[in-house]
């Protein structure tokens, strides 16, 4: 078989990072773990070609070439997703999708014409799809009632990469959550049960992306990096001696719960093994909304001390914020403008509750009677969606709320005031190569574009940006390529507000303008 495995494209979110990407000179954020993992699962004698369209796209020659199509995606690429369906339909091409998509809403990928639906976990479900071409079936929907052992997952096909094009590289090392929240959709998809790689695996895939030449930042991309904490500390008390042995080759981001504060020797062996950030769901700091979503483990202890333990344990914080739970009182976009103001975190991803499928939240709502069709974030595709249920509070208002909020904490001057402060609040640590943060390469150039258009061209916040960065240097500089990364991120994140403001506001039916954010933040973007 000559199989064309493609990634679909990202339309601009928040995580796409666009304008930051083309200052660096490069084309993504990270590569597509997931099907490059599938290629690994493939018989050896089938002929690969993979392309991820957000770095480059595949040619004509690669159509006429192959003689089955393999897509993955996620909810977001769901309009390239499609088209590239229905373009192998066209081509006669047999074509076969997985991914958290399909495997979430699966008639939509047949309706567009997939044949073979590789659904749940790809090292149970690729073999089945596997003899189903043997014998020959045109056709077939592969499911796995239980989960796979990842002990026995293969490695990554990380040659099939340009990892020149990649702002970081990506590895996993569990699946699955321990935790219950109420509208997320890992649980369904992964579990609860959290399975760990063996700690000899992943430091296997480390090595095998050292020897392709990687140097700087890996993303570990489990949804709960400490969901089974005894095996993640098994992992970092053997990834410690590797990364001295091998000079400190990369830095590390993950994502956590916030109970990471709790345990003082994570967060210490985390810090050793040269993890620079972590993202965390904080989600709202309404304690009540916390009750009502299921998210009881945010409820242990104050949400705002538990930052300022990681910032102390040498680590940068992300974190995920969400607007619209039941029972909500009016004024949560300021509460959490208020909290992110309060933890000087630099980038929270405020996003309005979405119902995704086969949550216990959509399970609840549909038993309500309050599922919207043809709304929301599984219908539009992005991240920018009004809710998809009948909330309990005024529709409107839930939505001017996120766009304020959104527009005032990335109003230029309050986002870099933010950057400037989580670097002074993080305790610096001596395991980490502070010039690591970037492929080798690109920091210069992104650092030569930021002085031009931040320390020049934005008039309003010129001042403000060399007066903190000449404090950075004085006090301290370890911090200096994390602050210009940050400050760098800015001129995505300037852009993507205006757009979420236009996405929202769109699907209300009114006037972008007409929606009352911060005169302020209107004069600096126009500017």
């Amino acid at each position: 078989m000559k199989a064309l495995l493609l990634y679909p494209r990202f339309p601009q979110t928040f995580w796409s990072y666009d304008r930051f990407m083309q200052m660096a000179g490069l084309k993504a954020f990270i590569p597509p773990l997931g099907i490059i993992t599938v290629a690994a699962l493939l018989p050896q004698d089938w002929e690969i070609r993979f392309c991820d369209r957000n770095v480059s796209c595949e040619t004509d020659a690669d159509w006429e070439w192959c003689d089955i199509v393999i897509l993955s995606a996620m909810l977001a690429q769901k309009p390239d997703f499609h088209e590239l369906i229905r373009k192998a339909v066209r081509c006669g091409k047999k074509v076969a999708v997985g991914g958290p998509y399909p495997t979430s809403v699966p008639q939509d990928a047949l309706n567009s014409g997939a044949n073979y639906l590789i659904l749940d976990e790809g090292e149970l479900t690729v073999p089945q799809f596997i003899e189903a071409i043997n014998q020959g079936q045109s056709q077939g929907i592969f499911r796995a009632a239980e989960k796979p052992d990842v002990t026995l997952s293969p490695m990554p096909r990380f040659d099939l990469l340009q990892q020149d094009q990649y702002l970081m590289m990506a590895i996993q090392f569990s699946r699955g959550c321990p935790f219950n929240c109420e509208f997320c959709d890992i649980i369904s998809l992964y579990g609860r049960k959290p399975r760990t790689k063996e700690p000899s695996q992943t430091l296997a895939e480390l090595q095998a992306i050292y020897d392709l030449g990687w140097r700087g930042s890996v993303l570990i991309v489990d949804d709960n990096f400490i969901g089974n904490q005894r095996n993640v500390k098994r992992l970092l008390r053997e990834l410690i001696p590797w990364m001295k042995e091998n000079n400190y080759p990369f830095t590390f981001l993950t994502e956590a719960s916030v109970n990471l504060a709790e345990d003082t020797e994570l967060l210490e062996l985390m810090a050793q093994a040269g993890f620079y950030g972590v993202f965390l769901g904080i989600e709202t700091p309404d304690q009540d909304s916390l009750q009502v979503t299921r998210k009881f483990q945010n409820t242990r202890n104050p949400l705002v001390e538990a930052c300022r333990a990681i910032n102390q344990a040498g680590l940068l914080i992300y974190a995920g914020f969400i607007i619209g739970f039941d029972g909500e009182r009016t004024g949560a976009g300021e509460r959490i403008q208020a909290f992110v103001e309060e933890t000087s975190i630099p980038q929270p991803m405020l996003g309005i509750l979405q119902a995704l499928p086969n949550t216990a939240l959509w399970e609840r709502l549909k038993k309500e009677q309050r599922l919207l069709e043809g709304v929301g974030g599984v219908e539009v595709g992005d991240q920018n969606s009004m809710m998809n249920f009948l909330p309990t509070r005024p529709l409107n208002e839930v939505c001017e709320e996120y766009v304020v909020a959104i527009w005032t904490m990335y109003e230029p001057a309050n986002y870099l005031r933010r950057c400037f402060q989580q670097c002074l609040n993080i305790t610096p640590n001596p395991n980490l190569q502070q010039n690591m943060y970037f492929p080798p390469g690109k920091g210069i150039r992104l650092a030569a574009q930021l002085f031009w258009k931040q320390g020049w061209c934005r008039s309003e916040i010129r001042g403000q940006f060399w007066r903190q960065l000449w404090i950075l240097l004085r006090t301290k500089p370890q911090f200096l390529n994390m602050y210009l990364g940050l400050c760098a991120a800015g001129e995505h994140f300037w852009e993507y507000r205006d757009l979420a403001r236009k996405r929202i506001t769109q699907q209300l039916g009114v006037d972008p303008l007409s929606v009352d954010v911060p005169v302020t933040a209107q004069m600096a973007v126009s500017a």
